[in-house]
């Protein structure tokens, strides 16, 4: 079974283009985890609403302890965090009805 990992990433108004640039930078880190199996980020369509993340992995476990107790989160965190206001809450969901 794989989950899906649900984020709304509320980026700083004006840091727009940063955050996209920051995110191209720590798309490797996440890429490079195991048990992930890939990842979205939508732009969002309104003025100050937030990016969608979707992120694909084999399990949660690979999310919340593979991923963010590694090195790799600290960087993907040091690289992401500053852009957001308030810290992004995760949700996660399963098998496709």
């Amino acid at each position: 079974m794989a989950v899906i990992e649900h984020a709304l990433l509320p980026v700083r108004p004006g840091r727009e283009a940063d955050f996209e640039a920051a995110f191209a930078e720590a798309r490797p880190l996440i890429a490079a985890s195991p048990g992930f199996l890939g990842i979205e980020i939508r732009r969002p369509v309104g003025t100050g609403a937030p990016y969608l993340l979707l992120a694909r992995w084999r399990s949660i476990d690979d999310h919340r302890t593979g991923f963010r107790q590694s090195e790799r989160y600290r960087q993907w965190r040091a690289l992401l965090h500053p852009f957001y206001d308030p810290v992004p809450e995760v949700s996660y969901f399963g098998d496709e009805l």
